[in-house]
């Protein structure tokens, strides 16, 4: 178990580390490389998986239901807690609901349940990302646009690739395996452009808060998972992919909202970061539980 354990975190954890020493090494400026990500490579891995003659789109709602249940209770369970630990309850909530699904929960499905996991997995993570994109800017900013997501590539090669699978209409196989490199591309540069950012996060005395954000995310994401799977009555298989998700720390794109609202980015900051490094234990730890 530990072995197979370690397998599957390995590869994750030896990308980031990767990306975090070259950029204490070379400081490099990778907003080119992640806006190609976000534009091109990422809408390219979501085409690819839900145009896939073996994506059927019925079957992945169950497991959308939970994530958008773990997504919103996380932060309403976090909501209470912010007081006592002195932080403003919307800065903690946000960190709770959005976690690292594209980052780290892609390529950490891929590695532990195979391939065949990768249209539950690109379904968490759309689920996730429009929530955000509809929750953050009214929670943090107090506005609030379902227009702006139609402007996001990746929604538009969600909607297209589940148009194709609806239909059922064959693409020719050279533009899916074309579709398919720029995708392999993708997940390999989220790993390590986390890691690059994570060399340039400053935690300096958020150390506290950062440390209490850190845990407030998976132990919610994965008791609020069990509590829903369960209760649906989720096979084991399902049941395990959305455990997992909710064990994934704070998602990088936390402090680029707070950030842009002014709503605590520093304490934001300090959570998404010890979140990212506290993932050494709980992403183990879940996999311990549920394999």
């Amino acid at each position: 178990m530990f072995y197979r354990i370690v397998c599957i975190v390995f590869p994750l954890f030896a990308v980031v580390m990767a990306g975090f020493l070259y950029a204490r090494k070379r400081r490099p400026d990778m907003s080119a490389a992640n806006r190609a990500n976000i534009e091109i490579f990422l809408p390219a891995l979501i085409f690819t998986a839900l145009a896939d003659k073996s994506f059927n789109l019925a079957d992945k709602l169950p497991i959308a239901l939970g994530c958008a249940v773990v997504v919103i209770g996380s932060g309403l369970l976090a909501w209470p807690l912010a007081r006592p630990l002195g932080v403003d309850p919307r800065a903690l909530a946000s960190t709770a609901m959005f976690s690292n699904a594209g980052n780290m929960g892609l390529p950490l499905m891929l590695f532990t349940f195979g391939e065949q996991a990768l249209g539950a997995a690109v379904v968490l993570m759309l689920i996730l990302t429009v929530l955000q994109f509809i929750v953050s800017p009214w929670l943090l900013g107090g506005r609030f646009s379902l227009g702006a997501l139609w402007r996001e590539p990746f929604l538009l090669a969600a909607a297209l690739g589940v148009g194709v699978s609806l239909c059922g209409f064959a693409l020719w196989p050279p533009i899916l395996s074309a579709c398919k490199l720029l995708g392999d591309i993708s997940l390999g540069l989220m790993i390590f452009s986390l890691g690059a950012r994570l060399a340039s996060a400053r935690v300096g005395s958020m150390l506290g808060i950062g440390i209490a954000g850190a845990i407030v995310t998976p132990v919610t994401g994965m008791l609020l998972a069990w509590l829903f799977g369960t209760l649906a009555g989720f096979a084991k298989a399902d049941m395990d992919i959305l455990f997992l998700f909710g064990a994934l720390p704070p998602a990088v794109t936390c402090f680029i909202f707070a950030d842009r609202y002014q709503c605590a980015p520093d304490k934001v900051a300090a959570i998404v970061m010890i979140g990212n490094a506290s993932a050494l234990f709980f992403i183990p730890f879940a996999l311990a539980l549920r394999l």
